[in-house]
């Protein structure tokens, strides 16, 4: 990897624990995960405690687990990941389900915390299938990481 303008090497990896339940910041972390990847950095996503939720299984009703997130900094009145996504989309900014496609696709690896899904009363199977999910701790998530890399909590 070649230095950038400043003679700094570029972290080779990006590993981010996605820890808050606020739509913004999961919306966020798929933000810098996707343009992590599209340039070519392999990337990791951790999702612990309330951000482990956006990975929830669709309702009854068809919507998916971060629709009903709290939006965590309210934009023009959405007070919710429904109404925010469905803003910022009108806005011309990548959605939700578009952003979390884009991460699969490029091949971001999808962590889940188990003690977060414990500490939620969740299990493997309260989170959607279709996404290539792997469950893990820390030390996972840790060995994964790279010693060069740059590692985010969000």
């Amino acid at each position: 990897m070649s230095a950038d303008e400043g003679g700094r090497t570029p972290p080779d990896k990006l590993s981010l624990v996605v820890f808050s339940g606020d739509f913004v910041r999961v919306h966020y972390a798929l933000v810098m995960a996707s343009a992590a990847a599209a340039i070519g950095r392999p990337v990791t996503l951790f999702f612990t405690m309330g951000a482990s939720r956006a990975l929830g299984r669709p309702t009854a009703d068809g919507r998916p687990g971060w629709y009903d997130l709290p939006a965590g900094e309210t934009i023009d009145g959405a007070d919710d990941g429904g109404a925010t996504d469905d803003l910022l989309q009108r806005r011309g900014v990548g959605g939700f389900e578009e952003l979390l496609a884009a991460c699969v696709a490029m091949g971001v690896k999808i962590m889940v915390c188990e003690m977060g899904l414990r500490a939620l009363g969740l299990t493997r199977s309260d989170l959607r299938e279709d996404l290539p999910l792997t469950e893990g701790g820390v030390v996972t998530f840790l060995a994964d990481a790279s010693r060069d890399g740059a590692m985010l909590f969000i």
